[in-house]
């Protein structure tokens, strides 16, 4: 095998390894914590000519197991008003909609606002204990004085250290590493390749004869 097929198996395999926690992608891959957790909101400031709030949202570890720290997301699941409703009346419309969410992290399936809450010094939020805040600005169109932003919290818990074990046993049985490139992983990284123009179908033929 030359080296330029070398390189790109080792390319393939550190995107095979990256970690699913570092984007937004990643939504898919984590559970609903809510009840496991607390999400504790705090109004720090209030703009009453733009009709802007800041609030600082945190998490607590209510759970007896460690959440992976990295992997905590807020989404911003509703709005409700003084009597606890979070749709209009007559329309049905959610109060959501009335309002612009500020410096949001991104969007859910369902058009949600989510957050990304900042890691820490340690690498597990340990139960009883509290996150860094993430910070969330909303501004309301209408101009109503009393609102309640409400957060659901998505993350991974950490696997117990038997659990741990036992996969690491399994994937050593395994006749094939996961992170190993098959033919069509290496042609789709060619592709990319020759596309971001780092590499032209001459050379990778050239590089690939016996």
């Amino acid at each position: 095998m030359n080296w330029l097929r070398l390189c790109c198996l080792a390319m393939v395999s550190v995107i095979a390894t990256e970690p699913l926690y570092g984007f937004a992608g990643s939504l898919d891959q984590l559970t609903d914590l809510t009840g496991r957790v607390q999400a504790i909101v705090t109004l720090k400031s209030r703009d009453n000519f733009a009709s802007e709030y800041r609030y600082d949202v945190s998490v607590r570890n209510l759970s007896p197991d460690a959440i992976i720290g990295d992997s905590l997301i807020i989404v911003l699941d509703k709005i409700t008003n003084l009597a606890g409703e979070d749709r209009e009346g007559l329309t049905g419309e959610s109060f959501l909609k009335r309002f612009d969410v500020l410096d949001q992290y991104g969007q859910t399936d369902d058009g949600k606002p989510y957050f990304r809450i900042p890691a820490g010094t340690s690498p597990d939020l340990v139960p009883q204990t509290d996150s860094l805040p993430a910070v969330v600005r909303i501004r309301n169109r209408d101009y109503v004085a009393v609102f309640t932003p409400s957060f659901k919290v998505l993350g991974q818990k950490r696997p117990p250290p038997e659990a741990k074990r036992a996969e690491s046993a399994t994937q050593s049985a395994s006749p094939q590493a996961p992170t190993q490139a098959g033919p069509n992983s290496l042609d789709k990284l060619i592709q990319l390749l020759i596309k971001k123009g780092l590499l032209t179908e001459e050379e990778w033929r050239k590089a690939n004869r016996p």
